[in-house]
């Protein structure tokens, strides 16, 4: 007697569509899969958030973000510091109204002048990014010279913005901002934000480039070109307002 097979039902055009859209959705899993892993293996770590962070790295897609996170923590903050040989003193915790030095500490950099100001932790070490990353290699480039000191008036202050009654708290109040004003360079040279700023020669575009790298790492730059009242410097905060001006 023959073998007989069972008969199966015929597939239904609903069936149909349903193991076809099945299969596009396997065929999109695996190939996002492959674009994943391409991408994780050729691009440079800077521009990929879920890769370390090392202060050896340029400035890339994602550097910003990673600061941030690493910011955020206190401990981890420190540790990237640490990694990176950089030398820091913790400041005392002060806390007057709406002002407080949590979380900040006074940086060993030799190059900031004058040395040591309390400044936050996420604001030490983005400042670092932005020396070695952003100002030093400009200062070469641009001018020829190596990078000796950047000269600043100050990191923290309980105030106002602007100093202004009623007005909303400067990030200075929390040590969360750097107003840098000069720039010395081996062999003497010295570029002033406000002598050179508007400058159409090296100073001028050293200036540039100086701001533009800020943008990419700070929250809030600030130059001559926002207002009179930053004439004479740059005014770099970790503020969750990105302003680049």
């Amino acid at each position: 007697m023959p073998l007989r097979l069972p008969t199966l039902p015929p597939i239904s055009p609903s069936q149909r569509a349903l193991a076809a859209m099945s299969a596009t959705v396997l065929e999109l899993i695996l190939a996002a899969l492959l674009a994943f892993a391409w991408i994780n293996r050729t691009a440079a770590p800077q521009d990929l958030p879920w890769k370390p962070f090392s202060m050896s790295h340029p400035v890339g897609l994602a550097t910003r973000w990673k600061l941030a996170r690493i910011g955020a923590d206190p401990a981890r903050c420190r540790q990237a510091l640490d990694d990176a040989g950089l030398a820091f003193v913790e400041a005392p915790d002060q806390a007057q109204g709406f002002c407080s030095t949590a979380n900040s500490l006074r940086l060993g950099d030799p190059t900031l002048r004058p040395r040591g100001p309390v400044m936050r932790c996420d604001l030490a070490l983005t400042y670092e990014v932005w020396r070695h990353h952003v100002v030093e290699p400009a200062a070469r480039r641009t001018l020829g010279a190596e990078l000796t000191r950047i000269e600043h008036v100050g990191t923290y202050a309980c105030r106002t913005m602007y100093s202004q009654q009623g007005a909303r708290p400067s990030n200075h109040a929390t040590a969360s901002a750097l107003d840098v004003v000069g720039f010395r360079l081996q062999g003497g040279g010295h570029v002033s934000v406000r002598r050179d700023y508007r400058d159409p020669g090296p100073k001028g575009q050293f200036l540039r480039e100086v701001k533009t790298g800020g943008c990419r790492l700070f929250g809030t730059t600030l130059t001559p070109d926002y207002n009179a009242a930053h004439a004479d410097h740059y005014h770099l905060d970790m503020g969750r307002y990105r302003l680049c001006r």
